[in-house]
Formats: structure tokens, sequence, C-alpha cells
């Protein structure tokens, strides 16, 4: 729990406590980065207005390192601050004031979300490559190479990929994605589905800027386009 507001902080810890968490507390952005990098949590909340450098900021570099919830706790109301969370890779955004009990509900979810993922990842399957010319996506290993070149993505970007090379030439809402690789459709702001195509798009096309990959279908969603072979 990231925040520099003492009061916010305790009331947040003593709720999640209540609910049987374990709550590691910063109140700087400085701080917040050397704390989950060194506790590893399972879900960081995190407001945007901190001391050192903003939640913004925090959020870049946790991405960088970590592949777990970001839920943004913030004042700040207005889309733009909304699409720059979710395009520095926040999973949530909840503006203040905020209901905890709704707050604890989306703080559930997403670790549910989470637990169910790693609990498919542990199981054995054998591994299974999808390719579209030189791109090589491997559904056992969580890995999508370019030629020799692994890109970095994160876990949701690797399952917006799975989910679109597996259904290619499908649409599927921004709705639907989101329901399928958040888990929860009546949580959380579909506009992190857009942000998330728009990196993956990025990442594509630092390797092939020749191919389109994923189409967007204006006003219904997103397809894959490009020739899939096994």
């Amino acid at each position: 729990m990231v925040d520099d507001e003492d009061e916010i902080v305790q009331f947040v810890q003593d709720a999640l406590e209540d609910k049987g968490y374990t709550v590691w507390t910063a109140f700087d952005g400085v701080t917040a980065v050397k704390e989950a990098r060194e506790r590893h949590p399972d879900l960081v909340i995190l407001d945007i207005m901190l001391p050192g450098c903003d939640g913004f900021a925090v959020c870049k570099e946790l991405r960088e390192d970590l592949d777990i919830p970001i839920l943004f706790l913030s004042a700040k109301q207005s889309d733009a601050d909304k699409v720059w969370g979710f395009s520095m890779g926040a999973d949530d955004y909840v503006m203040k004031p905020f209901s905890i009990k709704e707050l604890i509900a989306r703080v559930e979810a997403h670790l549910r979300r989470q637990r169910r993922v790693q609990a498919r990842n542990r199981q054995q399957r054998p591994a299974t490559q999808l390719r579209c010319g030189e791109l090589t996506v491997d559904l056992g290993t969580y890995e999508v190479r370019y030629a020799d070149s692994l890109l970095a993505l994160t876990r949701k970007e690797f399952e917006i990929i799975q989910l679109l090379i597996l259904h290619p030439r499908q649409i599927f809402s921004r709705e639907v994605i989101y329901d399928r690789i958040w888990g929860m459709d009546s949580l959380g702001n579909t506009e992190t589905v857009t942000e998330h195509i728009k990196r993956i798009r990025r990442k594509l096309a630092q390797c092939d800027v020749q191919t389109e990959y994923i189409s967007t279908v204006w006003g219904v969603g997103y397809k894959w386009v490009a020739n899939v072979s096994l």
C-alpha cells in the first residue's frame, strides 16, 4: 500500500489485515520501488501524487521487474490520467473518495485471477508453438520470439496474444478480452485493454514493421489477422 497520507494508508491497511492479508506500506515513490523489489508482493495499491517520484513512474519501474496486479488509488479523476495509468502498466484504477468494500472486492478479484494463472502455469502441458512467418508464439513457455529475439512481454500481454492467435480472424470486443484475461466482467476499466493492445503492437513493430498482426475493427474490437501455422 503506497500513499503519502497516513490516514488512508492506515485505513486500507487495517481493512485488508482484517481480511487476513499481510500489508506492507510505503509513503513515497522511491521507498515503494525498493520495498516492492525486495518483498515481491502479490499486489500493489498505488497513489499517483507521491513525493520522490510519482505513482506513474513507480508503476513503470515495477513493471520492468514484477508481473503482478497494480491498482491505482488516486484523487486524479481525468480520463487522461486513467489512460496514462493504464499505459504505464496498471491493471485497475480506483478514484478517491473510494468505497473500502469496493477496493477490497477489486483486490480479491485480481488476486483470484493471479492464483488461477499461477495454477494453470504449474500444470504440465506439451509446448505448442504457433508461427506467423518469423514470429513464434510458444504456448508452453509463455514466450514470443521474432527470429532469435525474445520479446519482453508481460503475462497479460502474452495472454492477449494467445487469445487472439488461437482464434485467428475472430473479433473480440474489449469487454470480452477484459473478461477473459482479467477475469472480471464487472470490475475495472476496459480502457486497459486498449493500452495493452497498443503496447503489444509497439513491441511487435520493433521487430517487424511490415506485418500487421492485430487489426482493429472500429466499434467492435480486435482480431489476429496474420497467417498462423503450427
